[in-house]
C-alpha cells in the first residue's frame, strides 16, 4: 500500500520534517533504505545510515537532533521502535481485510456454525458441530476436526491441524504446519517389554491473543484439558505434552520442549531449546538462558536459569569461571 509522510504522521500522531507529500510503498532497514522506502532510526549505533540513508521518509524519535543533514523526510514520534511495531500493524491489518470467501474444493459440514465474514480457504475441511467466530480466516488445506470452537478474528496459516473438541479462544494466530490436539506421548510398559498406548480423550485449550509458531504441535491431555493461557506466544518447532498448563503471557523461543503435566507460570521467559521435565512447576516470572534444562520444580518467582541442570544464573557464572580456571591449568 502507498502511504504519505503526511498520512504517517496522522496515523503515528507524530509531525513531518520535510516533505509531507512524499510517499513511501514498503519498508527497510536502516542500512538498507532505498527510494519509496520507510526506515526507522531508534539506536544511536546506528546513526551513521541516517545521513547516507536513500530512503524517502525516516520515522525517528522527537527528540532526536541531527549532526549533518538529512536526506529522508523526517516523521518525528514520541518513540520510534513502538511506533513502527504500530505501523507494520496497521498496514498488515489493511491487507488482510476481511471478506467472506470460500476457496475450491473446501468442505463445510452441515451441522458446523461460521460466524460472519469468515473465509475459508481451498481444500479446507470444518467438521461436524464446528463453531468459528466472526471475521476468522482460515487458509487453504486447513483441517478442523468435530466439535471445534474457535473464537472472534483468528488466522488460521496453512496446513493447521485442529483435532476434534480443541478450543482456541479470540484473536489467535496457529501458523502454518501447528499440529493442535494430536495424542500425549503415552505408553504402558508391558510385562513382555512391549509398551500399550494410552488412549488420550481430553482436549487443547488456548486462550485469547495467542500466536502459535509453525510447526510447533500442542498435545491433548489424556483426560481433562492440555492449556495455553492468555497471551502466550510459542515460536516455532516447539513441543508442548499432555496435560500441560502454560500461565498468562509466557513466551517461549524455538525448540522448547514442555514434557507431560508441567505447569509452567504466567509471565515466564523461555530461550531456544529449553527442555522442562515433566510433572513439575516452575514459578511465574521465571527466565531460563538458551539450552537449559529444568530437572525439578522452580520455587521462587522470579528466578533466571542457566545450564544443565538449570541453576540460578549467579551460581551458574561462578561455576563457569571455575570449570575456565580448571581448563586453562
Amino acid at each position: 500500500m502507498e502511504l504519505t509522510a503526511k498520512q504517517l504522521a496522522e496515523i503515528l500522531h507524530g509531525t513531518v520534517d520535510g516533505d509531507p507529500d512524499v510517499k513511501i510503498r514498503t519498508f527497510a532497514k536502516i542500512e538498507h533504505g532505498k527510494p519509496g522506502a520507510l526506515s526507522f532510526y531508534a539506536n544511536p549505533k546506528y546513526e551513521e545510515y541516517v545521513y547516507a540513508s536513500k530512503a524517502d521518509v525516516l520515522l525517528v524519535n522527537m527528540d532526536f537532533q541531527p549532526r549533518e543533514k538529512v536526506g529522508p523526510t523526517m516523521v518525528r514520534v514520541e518513540n520510534a521502535y513502538s511506533a513502527v511495531a504500530e505501523l507494520l500493524k496497521y498496514v498488515a491489518d489493511q491487507r488482510r481485510k476481511y471478506r467472506r470467501h470460500r476457496g475450491c474444493g473446501c468442505r463445510i459440514a452441515w451441522s458446523a456454525h461460521l460466524g460472519r465474514r469468515v473465509s475459508v480457504g481451498s481444500n479446507s475441511v470444518i467438521g461436524k458441530n464446528c463453531r468459528i467466530g466472526d471475521y476468522g480466516i482460515i487458509h487453504s488445506n486447513v483441517t478442523i476436526g468435530e466439535g471445534v470452537v474457535i473464537g472472534h478474528h483468528c488466522i488460521i496459516y496453512p496446513g493447521v491441524v485442529i483435532y476434534p473438541g480443541s478450543k482456541i479462544g479470540d484473536n489467535v494466530i496457529l501458523h502454518a504446519g501447528c499440529i493442535i490436539g494430536s495424542d500425549g506421548f503415552g505408553n504402558a510398559p508391558q510385562p513382555d517389554g512391549s509398551w500399550k498406548k494410552i488412549e488420550h480423550l481430553g482436549n487443547v485449550v488456548i486462550g485469547n491473543d495467542v500466536e502459535i509458531g509453525s510447526c510447533t504441535t500442542i498435545d491433548r491431555a489424556e483426560m481433562e484439558s492440555t492449556i495455553i493461557g492468555n497471551g502466550v506466544r510459542i515460536d516455532n518447532l516447539c513441543q508442548i505434552a499432555h496435560n500441560v498448563v502454560i500461565g498468562d503471557n509466557t513466551v517461549m523461543a524455538a525448540q522448547c520442549g514442555i514434557a507431560g503435566s508441567a505447569i509452567i507460570g504466567k509471565n515466564c521467559i523461555f530461550a531456544g531449546q529449553v527442555g522442562v521435565m515433566g510433572h513439575i512447576k516452575v514459578a511465574d516470572n521465571t527466565t531460563v538462558g538458551a539450552q537449559a534444562g529444568i530437572a525439578g520444580a522452580v520455587r521462587k518467582s522470579g528466578e533466571i536459569l542457566l545450564g544443565s541442570p538449570a541453576i540460578p544464573h549467579m551460581l551458574y557464572m561462578r561455576s563457569y569461571a571455575k570449570f575456565k580456571q580448571a581448563g586453562a591449568e
